[in-house]
Protein backbone atom coordinates (compact mmCIF):
# COMPACT_ATOMS: atom_id res chain seq x y z
CA UNK A 1 0.00 0.00 0.00
CA UNK A 2 1.59 3.26 -1.36
CA UNK A 3 -0.41 6.06 1.41
CA UNK A 4 -3.11 6.33 3.86
CA UNK A 5 -5.58 9.42 3.20
CA UNK A 6 -6.92 9.56 7.53
CA UNK A 7 -9.90 12.21 8.57
CA UNK A 8 -8.93 13.08 11.95
CA UNK A 9 -11.75 14.86 14.09
CA UNK A 10 -11.55 16.75 17.31
CA UNK A 11 -14.08 17.74 19.76
CA UNK A 12 -14.18 20.03 23.00
CA UNK A 13 -16.43 19.12 25.66
CA UNK A 14 -18.59 22.27 24.97
CA UNK A 15 -22.09 22.21 25.43
CA UNK A 16 -22.99 21.47 22.68
CA UNK A 17 -19.69 20.20 21.30
CA UNK A 18 -17.67 22.10 18.76
CA UNK A 19 -15.56 20.29 16.60
CA UNK A 20 -13.96 20.70 13.09
CA UNK A 21 -11.83 18.02 11.08
CA UNK A 22 -8.89 17.79 9.38
CA UNK A 23 -7.11 15.48 6.79
CA UNK A 24 -4.08 13.64 7.12
CA UNK A 25 -2.44 12.10 3.95
CA UNK A 26 0.66 9.63 4.84
CA UNK A 27 2.90 8.65 1.81
CA UNK A 28 4.48 5.34 2.57
CA UNK A 29 8.21 5.85 0.54
CA UNK A 30 9.56 2.50 -0.71
CA UNK A 31 12.94 1.32 0.00
CA UNK A 32 14.83 -0.68 -2.30
CA UNK A 33 14.14 -4.30 -1.20
CA UNK A 34 13.43 -6.24 -3.95
CA UNK A 35 16.03 -7.28 -6.62
CA UNK A 36 15.07 -7.26 -10.56
CA UNK A 37 13.84 -10.40 -11.81
CA UNK A 38 14.85 -12.41 -14.51
CA UNK A 39 11.77 -14.15 -16.70
CA UNK A 40 12.48 -16.63 -17.72
CA UNK A 41 14.85 -17.55 -14.69
CA UNK A 42 17.30 -18.82 -17.69
CA UNK A 43 17.54 -18.54 -21.43
CA UNK A 44 18.25 -20.24 -24.57
CA UNK A 45 19.07 -19.03 -27.40
CA UNK A 46 20.50 -19.65 -30.77
CA UNK A 47 22.55 -17.98 -33.94
CA UNK A 48 23.46 -19.46 -37.07
CA UNK A 49 27.30 -19.42 -38.08
CA UNK A 50 27.92 -16.63 -40.68
CA UNK A 51 25.81 -14.22 -39.33
CA UNK A 52 27.13 -10.37 -39.73
CA UNK A 53 28.54 -8.60 -36.85
CA UNK A 54 25.37 -7.47 -34.74
CA UNK A 55 22.88 -9.68 -34.82
CA UNK A 56 20.44 -9.59 -32.37
CA UNK A 57 20.35 -12.99 -29.99
CA UNK A 58 17.96 -12.67 -27.38
CA UNK A 59 15.91 -9.84 -25.58
CA UNK A 60 16.46 -9.88 -22.12
CA UNK A 61 13.18 -9.29 -20.09
CA UNK A 62 13.43 -8.11 -16.33
CA UNK A 63 10.97 -6.64 -13.83
CA UNK A 64 11.05 -5.25 -10.46
CA UNK A 65 8.53 -5.15 -7.59
CA UNK A 66 9.78 -1.67 -6.03
CA UNK A 67 8.75 1.35 -7.42
CA UNK A 68 9.97 2.92 -10.80
CA UNK A 69 12.58 5.14 -8.74
CA UNK A 70 13.81 2.01 -7.54
CA UNK A 71 13.49 -0.22 -10.46
CA UNK A 72 14.45 0.29 -14.09
CA UNK A 73 16.71 1.40 -15.97
CA UNK A 74 18.28 -1.56 -15.45
CA UNK A 75 22.27 -1.77 -15.77
CA UNK A 76 23.41 -5.13 -17.91
CA UNK A 77 26.57 -6.72 -17.51
CA UNK A 78 28.01 -9.84 -18.88
CA UNK A 79 29.91 -11.40 -15.92
CA UNK A 80 31.50 -14.72 -17.36
CA UNK A 81 31.59 -16.64 -20.77
CA UNK A 82 32.67 -13.64 -22.37
CA UNK A 83 36.30 -13.58 -22.45
CA UNK A 84 37.20 -13.40 -25.80
CA UNK A 85 34.00 -10.55 -26.53
CA UNK A 86 32.08 -12.57 -28.82
CA UNK A 87 28.98 -10.66 -27.65
CA UNK A 88 27.86 -7.24 -26.52
CA UNK A 89 24.91 -6.46 -24.50
CA UNK A 90 23.42 -3.17 -24.86
CA UNK A 91 21.39 -0.84 -22.20
CA UNK A 92 17.68 -2.59 -23.15
CA UNK A 93 18.50 -6.34 -22.99
CA UNK A 94 19.51 -7.05 -26.26
CA UNK A 95 22.31 -9.81 -26.66
CA UNK A 96 23.93 -8.66 -29.99
CA UNK A 97 26.76 -10.96 -31.57
CA UNK A 98 30.29 -9.04 -31.54
CA UNK A 99 32.00 -11.81 -34.20
CA UNK A 100 30.58 -13.89 -37.07
CA UNK A 101 30.36 -17.62 -35.56
CA UNK A 102 32.09 -20.26 -37.09
CA UNK A 103 30.34 -23.89 -36.43
CA UNK A 104 33.04 -25.60 -36.50
CA UNK A 105 35.09 -23.41 -33.77
CA UNK A 106 32.60 -23.62 -31.31
CA UNK A 107 28.83 -25.13 -30.86
CA UNK A 108 27.64 -23.75 -27.56
CA UNK A 109 28.33 -20.74 -25.38
CA UNK A 110 27.07 -20.54 -21.34
CA UNK A 111 27.08 -16.65 -20.26
CA UNK A 112 26.36 -15.58 -16.68
CA UNK A 113 24.44 -12.16 -17.10
CA UNK A 114 23.97 -9.80 -14.40
CA UNK A 115 21.02 -7.34 -13.71
CA UNK A 116 21.65 -4.17 -11.69
CA UNK A 117 18.49 -2.28 -10.52
CA UNK A 118 18.45 1.89 -9.83
CA UNK A 119 18.21 1.57 -6.10
CA UNK A 120 20.37 3.07 -3.18
CA UNK A 121 21.45 0.80 -2.75
CA UNK A 122 21.37 -1.26 -6.16
CA UNK A 123 20.44 -4.86 -5.53
CA UNK A 124 21.41 -7.15 -8.61
CA UNK A 125 20.32 -10.72 -10.02
CA UNK A 126 21.78 -13.40 -12.12
CA UNK A 127 21.25 -15.09 -15.35
CA UNK A 128 22.71 -17.97 -17.16
CA UNK A 129 22.10 -17.70 -20.80
CA UNK A 130 23.32 -20.42 -23.06
CA UNK A 131 23.92 -19.68 -27.11
CA UNK A 132 24.25 -22.50 -29.62
CA UNK A 133 25.68 -21.66 -33.20
CA UNK A 134 24.06 -24.15 -35.39
CA UNK A 135 25.35 -24.96 -39.17
CA UNK A 136 23.70 -21.65 -41.46
CA UNK A 137 20.91 -21.88 -43.23
CA UNK A 138 20.71 -24.61 -46.30
CA UNK A 139 17.27 -24.80 -47.62
CA UNK A 140 15.17 -22.03 -49.76
CA UNK A 141 11.88 -20.27 -48.83
CA UNK A 142 9.18 -21.83 -50.43
CA UNK A 143 6.37 -19.28 -51.19
CA UNK A 144 2.96 -20.45 -52.65
CA UNK A 145 1.66 -17.45 -55.59
CA UNK A 146 -0.90 -15.40 -54.23
CA UNK A 147 -3.79 -14.02 -56.21
CA UNK A 148 -6.20 -10.77 -54.51
CA UNK A 149 -9.54 -9.57 -55.94
CA UNK A 150 -10.19 -6.21 -54.35
CA UNK A 151 -14.26 -5.06 -54.81
CA UNK A 152 -14.94 -1.24 -54.51
CA UNK A 153 -17.66 0.90 -55.44
CA UNK A 154 -16.23 3.33 -57.50
CA UNK A 155 -13.21 5.34 -56.62
CA UNK A 156 -13.49 4.84 -52.93
CA UNK A 157 -10.77 2.29 -51.74
CA UNK A 158 -10.41 3.48 -47.72
CA UNK A 159 -7.45 0.34 -48.21
CA UNK A 160 -6.14 -1.73 -45.18
CA UNK A 161 -4.83 -5.62 -44.83
CA UNK A 162 -5.31 -7.19 -48.31
CA UNK A 163 -3.96 -10.66 -47.85
CA UNK A 164 -1.39 -12.29 -46.70
CA UNK A 165 1.63 -14.47 -47.87
CA UNK A 166 2.35 -17.98 -47.23
CA UNK A 167 5.76 -19.16 -46.78
CA UNK A 168 7.86 -22.07 -44.82
CA UNK A 169 11.76 -22.72 -44.46
CA UNK A 170 12.50 -26.55 -43.38
CA UNK A 171 15.76 -25.05 -42.03
CA UNK A 172 13.96 -25.04 -38.20
CA UNK A 173 15.71 -21.58 -36.30
CA UNK A 174 15.51 -19.31 -39.74
CA UNK A 175 13.37 -16.19 -39.04
CA UNK A 176 11.78 -15.15 -42.46
CA UNK A 177 11.13 -11.51 -43.59
CA UNK A 178 9.60 -9.86 -46.41
CA UNK A 179 10.49 -6.86 -48.58
CA UNK A 180 8.75 -5.02 -51.52
CA UNK A 181 9.98 -3.51 -54.35
CA UNK A 182 10.73 0.43 -52.73
CA UNK A 183 8.84 1.58 -55.79
CA UNK A 184 5.38 0.35 -55.19
CA UNK A 185 5.60 1.50 -51.67
CA UNK A 186 3.41 4.38 -52.78
CA UNK A 187 0.37 1.95 -53.02
CA UNK A 188 1.20 -0.99 -50.88
CA UNK A 189 3.26 -1.98 -47.79
CA UNK A 190 4.29 -5.61 -46.57
CA UNK A 191 4.75 -6.19 -43.11
CA UNK A 192 7.75 -7.48 -42.68
CA UNK A 193 7.68 -10.01 -40.30
CA UNK A 194 4.28 -11.69 -40.98
CA UNK A 195 4.06 -11.03 -44.80
CA UNK A 196 0.87 -9.36 -44.55
CA UNK A 197 0.26 -6.82 -47.70
CA UNK A 198 -1.61 -3.73 -47.09
CA UNK A 199 -2.86 -1.15 -49.75
CA UNK A 200 -3.16 2.34 -49.25
CA UNK A 201 -6.08 4.15 -50.21
CA UNK A 202 -7.23 5.07 -53.16
CA UNK A 203 -6.17 2.54 -55.66
CA UNK A 204 -7.49 2.91 -59.40
CA UNK A 205 -9.19 0.08 -61.23
CA UNK A 206 -6.25 -2.64 -62.76
CA UNK A 207 -3.77 -5.03 -62.66
CA UNK A 208 -0.85 -4.53 -59.73
CA UNK A 209 2.14 -7.15 -60.07
CA UNK A 210 4.10 -6.95 -57.04
CA UNK A 211 7.57 -7.58 -56.78
CA UNK A 212 7.47 -8.86 -53.55
CA UNK A 213 10.58 -11.20 -52.22
CA UNK A 214 10.80 -13.18 -49.20
CA UNK A 215 14.54 -14.00 -47.60
CA UNK A 216 15.80 -16.40 -44.80
CA UNK A 217 19.08 -13.93 -44.17
CA UNK A 218 20.86 -15.82 -46.60
CA UNK A 219 18.48 -17.04 -50.03
CA UNK A 220 15.96 -14.37 -51.14
CA UNK A 221 13.30 -15.69 -53.05
CA UNK A 222 10.55 -13.76 -55.33
CA UNK A 223 6.80 -14.17 -54.61
CA UNK A 224 4.24 -13.89 -57.47
CA UNK A 225 1.70 -11.70 -55.84
CA UNK A 226 -1.04 -10.22 -58.65
CA UNK A 227 -3.77 -7.65 -56.97
CA UNK A 228 -6.73 -6.88 -59.15
CA UNK A 229 -8.65 -3.81 -58.58
CA UNK A 230 -12.54 -4.03 -59.99
CA UNK A 231 -14.41 -0.57 -59.56
CA UNK A 232 -18.30 -0.82 -59.65
CA UNK A 233 -20.99 1.31 -60.38
CA UNK A 234 -24.04 2.05 -58.04
CA UNK A 235 -25.95 1.38 -60.76
CA UNK A 236 -25.40 -2.39 -60.69
CA UNK A 237 -27.08 -2.31 -57.36
CA UNK A 238 -30.31 -1.90 -58.43
CA UNK A 239 -29.90 -4.82 -60.77
CA UNK A 240 -28.25 -7.64 -58.40
CA UNK A 241 -29.07 -10.90 -57.55
CA UNK A 242 -28.04 -13.27 -54.50
CA UNK A 243 -27.04 -16.54 -54.73
CA UNK A 244 -27.65 -18.34 -50.89
CA UNK A 245 -24.77 -21.04 -49.87
CA UNK A 246 -25.35 -24.05 -47.15
CA UNK A 247 -23.39 -24.70 -44.87
CA UNK A 248 -19.67 -23.25 -46.72
CA UNK A 249 -17.64 -20.22 -44.92
CA UNK A 250 -16.00 -17.20 -47.13
CA UNK A 251 -12.36 -18.92 -46.45
CA UNK A 252 -13.65 -21.94 -48.10
CA UNK A 253 -16.02 -20.67 -50.71
CA UNK A 254 -13.04 -18.25 -51.52
CA UNK A 255 -10.36 -20.77 -51.58
CA UNK A 256 -11.84 -23.90 -52.95
CA UNK A 257 -15.00 -22.78 -55.07
CA UNK A 258 -15.05 -19.44 -56.20
CA UNK A 259 -12.98 -19.66 -59.71
CA UNK A 260 -14.62 -23.20 -60.34
CA UNK A 261 -18.44 -21.71 -59.76
CA UNK A 262 -17.45 -18.41 -61.16
CA UNK A 263 -16.88 -20.11 -64.24
CA UNK A 264 -19.95 -22.19 -64.14
CA UNK A 265 -22.01 -19.23 -63.39
CA UNK A 266 -20.49 -17.44 -66.07
CA UNK A 267 -21.92 -19.80 -68.47
CA UNK A 268 -25.46 -20.55 -66.82
CA UNK A 269 -26.19 -16.19 -67.11
CA UNK A 270 -23.90 -14.92 -69.68
CA UNK A 271 -26.01 -14.14 -72.98
CA UNK A 272 -22.98 -13.02 -74.98
CA UNK A 273 -19.13 -13.45 -74.86
CA UNK A 274 -18.93 -9.57 -73.95
CA UNK A 275 -20.93 -9.24 -71.33
CA UNK A 276 -19.43 -9.42 -68.09
CA UNK A 277 -19.97 -10.70 -64.68
CA UNK A 278 -19.20 -8.93 -61.32
CA UNK A 279 -19.16 -10.37 -58.13
CA UNK A 280 -19.85 -7.65 -55.72
CA UNK A 281 -19.60 -8.95 -52.45
CA UNK A 282 -19.54 -12.22 -50.06
CA UNK A 283 -20.93 -11.91 -46.78
CA UNK A 284 -22.25 -14.46 -44.04
CA UNK A 285 -25.59 -14.70 -43.11
CA UNK A 286 -25.87 -14.11 -39.22
CA UNK A 287 -26.99 -16.60 -37.01
CA UNK A 288 -26.38 -19.67 -39.62
CA UNK A 289 -23.35 -21.28 -41.59
CA UNK A 290 -25.05 -19.91 -44.68
CA UNK A 291 -23.16 -17.76 -47.35
CA UNK A 292 -24.37 -15.07 -49.82
CA UNK A 293 -22.90 -14.06 -53.09
CA UNK A 294 -24.31 -10.32 -54.35
CA UNK A 295 -23.73 -10.12 -58.14
CA UNK A 296 -24.60 -8.65 -61.35
CA UNK A 297 -23.68 -8.92 -65.20
CA UNK A 298 -23.46 -5.97 -67.54
CA UNK A 299 -23.86 -6.51 -71.02
CA UNK A 300 -21.48 -5.34 -73.35
CA UNK A 301 -23.58 -1.96 -74.29
CA UNK A 302 -22.87 -1.13 -70.82
CA UNK A 303 -26.40 -1.84 -69.00
CA UNK A 304 -27.68 -4.77 -66.52
CA UNK A 305 -29.59 -7.46 -66.98
CA UNK A 306 -32.78 -7.50 -65.29
CA UNK A 307 -32.59 -9.48 -61.53
CA UNK A 308 -36.03 -11.38 -63.31
CA UNK A 309 -34.24 -12.05 -66.06
CA UNK A 310 -30.51 -13.41 -64.12
CA UNK A 311 -33.17 -15.55 -61.43
CA UNK A 312 -34.91 -17.24 -64.68
CA UNK A 313 -31.68 -18.11 -65.87
CA UNK A 314 -30.33 -19.30 -62.60
CA UNK A 315 -33.24 -21.39 -62.00
CA UNK A 316 -32.61 -23.21 -65.32
CA UNK A 317 -29.31 -24.04 -64.69
CA UNK A 318 -29.52 -24.75 -60.75
CA UNK A 319 -28.31 -28.34 -60.95
CA UNK A 320 -25.17 -27.39 -63.14
CA UNK A 321 -24.37 -24.61 -60.70
CA UNK A 322 -25.19 -27.28 -57.17
CA UNK A 323 -21.95 -29.30 -59.04
CA UNK A 324 -19.99 -27.27 -57.74
CA UNK A 325 -21.44 -26.25 -54.37
CA UNK A 326 -24.83 -26.59 -52.62
CA UNK A 327 -27.13 -23.77 -53.41
CA UNK A 328 -29.62 -22.71 -50.36
CA UNK A 329 -31.86 -19.92 -51.87
CA UNK A 330 -31.21 -17.73 -54.82
CA UNK A 331 -32.84 -14.28 -53.92
CA UNK A 332 -34.03 -11.51 -55.52
CA UNK A 333 -36.30 -9.91 -52.99
CA UNK A 334 -35.60 -11.84 -49.43
CA UNK A 335 -39.06 -10.64 -47.71
CA UNK A 336 -38.59 -13.73 -45.14
CA UNK A 337 -40.39 -13.50 -41.84
CA UNK A 338 -42.86 -10.42 -43.56
CA UNK A 339 -46.28 -10.64 -43.84
CA UNK A 340 -46.68 -9.29 -47.36
CA UNK A 341 -47.13 -11.28 -51.11
CA UNK A 342 -44.30 -11.32 -52.91
CA UNK A 343 -45.40 -8.27 -55.71
CA UNK A 344 -45.48 -6.02 -52.71
CA UNK A 345 -42.11 -6.38 -51.28
CA UNK A 346 -40.00 -3.35 -51.94
CA UNK A 347 -36.30 -4.10 -51.35
CA UNK A 348 -33.18 -1.83 -51.28
CA UNK A 349 -29.62 -2.32 -51.26
CA UNK A 350 -26.73 -0.09 -49.77
CA UNK A 351 -23.41 -0.86 -49.85
CA UNK A 352 -20.37 0.14 -46.98
CA UNK A 353 -17.06 0.43 -49.36
CA UNK A 354 -15.48 1.49 -46.08
CA UNK A 355 -16.83 -1.18 -44.19
CA UNK A 356 -13.90 -3.60 -45.68
CA UNK A 357 -14.17 -7.69 -45.28
CA UNK A 358 -11.09 -9.12 -45.95
CA UNK A 359 -11.10 -13.26 -47.30
CA UNK A 360 -7.59 -14.59 -46.93
CA UNK A 361 -6.78 -18.15 -47.70
CA UNK A 362 -3.14 -19.47 -48.87
CA UNK A 363 -3.14 -18.96 -52.68
CA UNK A 364 -6.53 -16.22 -53.30
CA UNK A 365 -7.73 -13.15 -51.28
CA UNK A 366 -11.09 -11.74 -52.14
CA UNK A 367 -11.45 -7.89 -50.54
CA UNK A 368 -14.93 -6.69 -50.36
CA UNK A 369 -17.47 -3.81 -49.23
CA UNK A 370 -19.94 -4.80 -46.73
CA UNK A 371 -23.59 -4.83 -48.47
CA UNK A 372 -27.17 -3.75 -46.32
CA UNK A 373 -30.65 -5.53 -47.60
CA UNK A 374 -33.58 -3.94 -46.28
CA UNK A 375 -36.88 -4.64 -46.55
CA UNK A 376 -40.47 -3.36 -46.12
CA UNK A 377 -44.21 -4.14 -47.00
CA UNK A 378 -45.69 -1.92 -49.23
CA UNK A 379 -49.41 -3.59 -48.88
Amino acid sequence: ISGYSLVIQARDSGTPPLSSSVTVNVDISDVNDNSPVFTPANYTAVIQENKPVGTSILQLVVTDKDSFHNGPPFTFTILTGNEEEEFTLDPHGVLRSAVIFKHMVATEYVLCVQAKDSGKPQQVSHTYVQVRVIEESIHKPTAIPLEIFIVTIEDDFPGGVIGKIHATDQDVYDVLTYTLKSEQKSLFKVNSHDGKIIALGGLDNGKYVLNVSVSDGRFQVPIDVVVHVEQLLQEMLQNTVTIRFENVSPEDFVGLHMHGFRRTLRNAVLSQKQDSLHIISIQPVAGNNQLDMLFAVQMHNGGFYKPAYLIQKLTNARRHLENVIRISAILEKNCSGLDCQEQHCEQSLSIDSHSLMTYSTARISFVCPRFYRNVRCMC
